[in-house]
């Protein structure tokens, strides 16, 4: 389960004990407030999220309005953990960048995987737009594109900071998709290989051939040990439950493991440059 679900229901139990404790029934809470009779278990049993209208409505009925403000909170960390993007960029994508920008700044240690496009604190401006302006187009987002642009190369700058370690892996189609012009995609690869010579980073790159200890099925961050952030096609999930976080850095230490650095990583990278045909 994961531990979105689980601190859904959890809340859901504890409106549960608040209607019994205030003794009423499902049925009777659900007409006082002209909500559909499946509303209250739904929500109790973890199948849907109330909003806080919902809440500050329970919490009166259960003779408890002071609650609802300690209700709400809880909704609100819910919601932290998964967050759907047209939601998310309704101000625009710039918050997103700064909020990620946050979790680095506070973590030592930052682990990225990811599957198809290059991973955001190793992109150049170039390519940051057209990942960035997909986001927008698909989301229906504030139009903030230059804004969020600059956060993103903002989050650059604690590469060079002391005391950080950054660890990515990469697949080796990460470096041949098409996801930019071509002449944006040569910039890119070069400050790949660059990246691959600091200090403060670990660059691993799984090369076609390699035989994958697991599959690759999505990208993702570990900040420390503490939480892991994946995103889907329409939103985002911050995962904190241990064991959870555990797997996600058991799969990315096999990953790792797959890569190879250094040297031979920039040799994948110099081979993807050598097949960008000029002028194409």
């Amino acid at each position: 389960m994961s531990t979105y679900q689980k601190a859904r229901e959890a809340l859901g139990l504890r409106l549960r004990e608040l209607r019994r404790d205030a003794r009423l029934t499902g049925a009777d809470l659900a007409a006082a407030h002209g909500w559909h009779r499946t509303k209250i278990p739904k929500i109790e049993g973890g199948k849907q999220t109330p909003s806080d209208a919902d809440l500050e409505a329970w919490a009166a009925s259960c003779g408890v309005p002071e609650q609802a403000h300690e209700l709400i909170a809880a909704l609100r960390s819910l919601e932290g953990q998964y967050v759907e993007y047209r939601r998310m960029f309704r101000a625009g994508m710039a918050g997103r960048q700064r909020t990620f920008g946050e979790f680095e700044a506070e973590a030592t240690f930052v682990r990225n995987f990811e599957t198809c496009f290059v991973p955001g604190l190793l992109q150049t401006p170039e390519y940051a737009r057209y990942r960035l302006a997909e986001g927008l187009a698909s989301n229906a987002a504030l139009d903030d594109l230059d804004e969020a642009v600059t956060a993103r190369m903002a989050r650059q700058q604690l590469l060079y900071a002391t005391g950080r370690r950054f660890h990515f892996v990469i697949t080796e189609p990460v470096l041949k998709l098409r996801l930019c012009p071509v002449e944006v995609l040569a910039g890119q690869l070069e400050k790949l290989a660059v990246a691959s010579t600091m200090r403060t980073i670990r660059l691993g790159v799984i090369p076609f051939e390699t035989v994958y200890p697991v599959a690759p099925i999505h990208g993702f961050h570990i900040f420390d040990d503490r939480h892991a952030v994946t995103e889907t096609i329409t939103a985002s999930l911050t995962i904190t439950q241990a064991s959870e976080v555990g797997a996600y850095l058991s799969v990315f230490a096999r990953l790792a493991d797959a890569a190879v650095y250094g040297r031979d990583a920039r040799m994948l990278i110099d081979r993807a440059f050598d097949g960008l045909e000029p002028g194409e």
